[in-house]
């Protein structure tokens, strides 16, 4: 399985990263929403771990330009956000 984790914070991927491939996975990251949706449309990715809080486009937005493209990436969506409205936009 492929694994693009999409984090800001580059010692947060990289660890992610390195515990994912400890654990059999392929695991690359991008430090930008942007830099992911470039990753996305040249590669093939099983699974995208994504950041909301990210710098530019945050998160919910790229997932959002996502959908629109109908592009079927499962996605596991981290944030240190504790609002409800956040738990509910992102399932939007």
């Amino acid at each position: 399985m492929r694994i693009l984790i999409v984090e800001d914070d580059p010692l947060l991927a990289d660890g992610l990263a390195q515990l994912l491939r400890g654990a059999g996975f392929t695991a690359d990251y991008v430090g930008s929403a942007e830099l992911a949706e470039a990753a996305l449309a040249t590669e093939k990715f099983d699974l995208m771990v994504l950041d909301i809080g990210l710098p530019g486009m945050d998160g919910l937005e790229l997932l959002s330009r996502l959908r629109s493209r109908h592009n079927p990436i499962h996605v596991l969506m981290l944030t240190a956000r504790d609002e409800d409205v956040d738990s509910i936009v992102g399932l939007e």
